[in-house]
């Protein structure tokens, strides 16, 4: 078999619609022309184009490393210092990660912990204890809603 003695199977291909054959049928005189509208600006043009989808539930935390933990030289470390020492915004959600290492004995208390970051913390006898989250059901309101008592 060579390139040349290839061809789609009978069926697959069809002929394209002949347009522009008169008003009767369905691809009479504007013949798909639909964009034009007169010297307005037209409706595919005005029309916002999709950019993705923006989650409004997400949660972000701040990430702290444990090389951080270990290098603010604290015995408790909580949201409250990490906001103190600039590693964190004040209200930010905070979750601790496990780059780097920690060499002692450290009480930490953080929105979130990975599980290595908390193996670690406790291996180096140090304690981790989880801060509730100030939206009480584990979901955030949905951005810009009005109703966030839920």
């Amino acid at each position: 078999m060579k390139l040349h003695d290839l061809a789609p199977p009978k069926g697959a291909t069809r002929s394209s619609r002949r347009v522009g054959r008169g008003t009767a049928g369905k691809g009479g005189k504007t013949a798909g022309r639909v964009g034009f509208e007169g010297g307005q600006q037209p409706i595919l043009a005005r029309a916002p184009k999709l950019r993705g989808f923006h989650n409004p539930f997400r949660v972000a935390y701040t990430p702290i490393n444990l090389d951080q933990l270990d290098a603010l030289g604290l015995d408790s470390v909580g949201p409250d210092e990490l906001v103190a020492a600039g590693l964190a915004r004040k209200g930010a959600l905070v979750k601790v990660l496990a780059r780097g290492a920690i060499a002692r004995p450290v009480a930490v208390s953080a929105h979130g912990f990975s599980a290595a970051a908390a193996r670690a913390i406790e291996a180096a006898g140090g304690s981790t204890a989880v801060v509730p989250l100030p939206f009480g059901n584990g979901r955030p309101p949905a951005r810009g809603n009005q109703h966030t008592n839920r």
